[in-house]
């Protein structure tokens, strides 16, 4: 066929469309819920999953977590130390944490305390937007200094800078000497309502001398899986027997949990979406068959007068496929208004790619092409004698 026949067959499928304006429409509209659908459920699907990762990697960087469990399995400082001086240990930071009343003038209010050493700030990337962070003197002298998160600076100071100014921690005084950068939720939980002290005086503070985690900084991304090999080997040489009491645990193996979720959850809320799209398929075939029966007559003529039974088909495919195109964009304006409505209502993260979009719009006319087939070569084959008879 011509280039001619095919404008030709293109016109007369537009001209039937605007002739039928209203059913045109309401068959547009299954294609139309079907892709705004699978956008906005995918997006969603997306942004939960980038949220998620996000808060993973606030944790800290090449990270590997040691918890013991009960009081007859703690780490001491000369366990520590065999630790940090393992080959792909870059930084460790031993922790000890509880929850603490704090209180300045007649603020009074409870605050997670952490009691830790100066390799925290490089650990658990927990960086300073004012003053400093606690250093090795600190925790040799046992200061009472702290460093407050920003949730706890507005708490007790306002818009006040905190630095060089003392709060009561547990009815002792503390110098704040730094305030966090905001990090946000993690997980759950927030990481700004903080004190963080010298390890030595966080001890005495939740009254406990025992360290049940360590964090420890691996020196490159490539090496963690040998370096968290490394310190099961040496937790299993130090505790031997005593598995069941410790978990090592690598934020990367977290991280590729999540993904795994999140793509399946991606995955299902895509497919559930598209079953939408198959039924404005239906949609359209219903239509088209609908109207090869109305048009029979005029069908007749066209192949009376030399038209062949691929011009017929072509026809009534295009048709099909315009139906679902347009719908498709129209889809597509859809989703990405309704993502953004519920972004900014419900404050979810939505992350709308170019790529689910096209593979919905490619989709979307796949779908018309597949249930335009059917009703297009029922057209095309009717004999003209015959055609011409109906009524």
């Amino acid at each position: 066929m011509n280039s001619l026949g095919i404008l030709q067959s293109i016109k007369m499928a537009l001209r039937s469309i605007q002739s039928n304006k209203l059913r045109s429409a309401l068959t547009m509209l299954g294609m139309i819920i079907g892709v705004s659908s699978v956008i906005v459920l995918v997006s969603i699907a997306q942004g939960s999953a980038k949220n998620v990762t996000s808060q993973i990697n606030q944790l800290g960087t090449n990270l590997l977590t040691i918890n013991t469990f009960g009081t007859d399995l703690t780490l001491t400082e000369d366990k520590i130390n065999v630790l940090s001086k393992l080959n792909g240990v870059k930084a460790l930071s031993p922790v000890v944490s509880g929850r603490v009343n704090v209180k300045k003038d007649r603020t009074t209010s409870q605050v997670t305390l952490t009691g830790t050493n100066a390799d925290y700030s490089k650990v658990r990337d927990t960086k300073v937007s004012n003053g400093r962070f606690i250093n090795d003197l600190d925790i040799e002298y046992r200061q009472k200094i702290a460093v407050i998160g920003s949730e706890t600076a507005s708490t007790f100071f306002g818009a006040e800078n905190p630095v060089g100014h003392y709060i009561q921690i547990e009815g002792t005084s503390f110098k704040v000497v730094g305030v966090l950068v905001s990090k946000g939720s993690s997980l759950g939980q927030s990481g700004d309502n903080v004190v963080i002290v010298p390890l030595s005086t966080g001890q005495r503070l939740v009254k406990s001398t025992s360290i049940n985690q360590v964090y420890l900084q691996g020196k490159s991304e490539d090496q963690m899986d040998f370096v968290m090999n490394e310190v099961e080997m040496a937790m299993a040489s130090m505790y031997p027997g005593k598995s069941d009491s410790y978990s090592v645990t690598n934020q990367q193996d977290i991280m590729d949990t999540m993904s795994s979720v999140s793509s399946t959850m991606t995955m299902m809320l895509g497919g559930i979406a598209s079953i939408s799209l198959l039924v404005g398929g239906i949609g359209i075939m219903n239509i088209m068959l609908v109207s090869v029966s109305e048009r029979t007559k005029e069908i007749g003529i066209r192949k009376a007068i030399g038209a062949k039974r691929r011009d017929v088909l072509l026809q009534f495919l295009i048709e099909a496929v315009v139906l679902s195109g347009v719908g498709g964009l129209i889809g597509i304006l859809a989703g990405v208004g309704i993502g953004k409505i519920l972004s900014s209502i419900l404050s979810l993260t939505v992350s709308f790619t170019s790529s689910v979009m096209l593979l919905s719009f490619l989709f979307s006319l796949a779908v018309g092409v597949v249930f335009g087939v059917f009703p297009a070569n029922k057209a095309s084959k009717l004999n003209p004698i015959q055609a011409l008879r109906y009524e």
